[in-house]
């Protein structure tokens, strides 16, 4: 629903930034071509995240919905410093545009807008993917509100200005969004530990239960923005291995992450080690 809306706001203010010449509806109708192909991608990014996990796909096609965030992050990077270089140059240089043409585009634009957050709200916080398609909507309504306001603007005072003064709100309004999308899909691919996720308590946590004499080489990983897993060596007292201990212990320790972090007890993984076989494993780490 918010691609088809996405569709029809951008036939208009294509059709719009041609009949006025506004670069801060340009712009937005810039802005909103990303979205759209964004949307796409979006859409695509989370029919294919579902498909099940087979062959030498073992986490299936879960990460789909990263790449797109970056994607989509990626290209609005792009028009965002576009409309900032444009905007300087027009602030020397302003175009005449139709005050009415532009506020009527405009408001198209919001009301386009408003309507398309509507219909994501209520799953933006499921994944990167749908917080990315969420972020450029709410862009697009922003700017769209900009729009409006640099139209008010030169009905008012005939500043011509205010219109590449509005574009250029515009690409600040996206630039640092798109940024925090992008850095957060890189975190994902490269591998940092989950944001909130304090791996020395998660050491802390290990350490404290009964029989653990270390802890190395543990990891924690995003496969997306919803599924966090954990991996550690955990060297236990030889006691664990004679006596059928070390069964319940590793359910223990699957456990503890799951109550104190919020990892799922099937994506956490121990290797139990007796005293001594770290030394046999010469590129261990903390």
């Amino acid at each position: 629903m918010a691609f088809g809306i996405t569709l029809a706001i951008l036939a208009a203010e294509v059709v719009g930034a041609w009949l006025t010449g506004s670069l801060a509806l340009l712009v937005d109708a810039g802005h909103m071509l990303t979205d759209a192909g964004g949307l796409l991608l979006a859409l695509v990014a989370a029919t294919v995240a579902a498909r099940p996990a087979q062959g030498r796909r073992t986490w299936g096609f879960q990460r789909a919905e990263v790449l797109a965030a970056g994607a989509q992050a990626t290209v609005l990077v792009g028009v965002a410093v576009y409309a900032l270089i444009e905007g300087l140059q027009r602030l020397g240089s302003p175009a005449e545009v139709p005050p009415l043409g532009l506020l009527v585009f405009g408001v198209i634009g919001l009301v386009g807008n408003l309507v398309s957050m509507a219909v994501l709200s209520g799953g933006r916080g499921a994944s990167l993917n749908m917080r990315a398609a969420f972020a450029e909507v709410m862009a697009d309504a922003l700017g769209s509100a900009a729009v409006i306001a640099g139209a008010v603007v030169v009905m008012a005072t005939g500043w011509a200005q205010a219109d590449a003064i509005a574009g250029m709100l515009i690409a600040a309004l996206i630039l640092p969004r798109a940024i925090a999308i992008l850095r957060e899909a890189g975190d994902v691919l490269l591998e940092a530990a989950p944001p909130g996720l304090d791996l020395d308590a998660v050491r802390e946590h290990i350490l404290s239960r009964g029989h653990v004499l270390a802890v190395h080489d543990l990891h924690a990983s995003r496969i997306n923005t919803g599924l966090t897993v954990l991996t550690a060596h955990v060297v236990v007292e030889d006691s664990c291995f004679r006596d059928g201990h070390s069964a319940s212990m590793l359910l223990e320790l699957q456990r503890c992450v799951a109550e104190h972090f919020e990892i799922a007890v099937e994506h956490s993984t121990f290797q139990l080690e007796p005293p001594g076989h770290a030394s046999v494993e010469p590129h261990s780490h903390a």
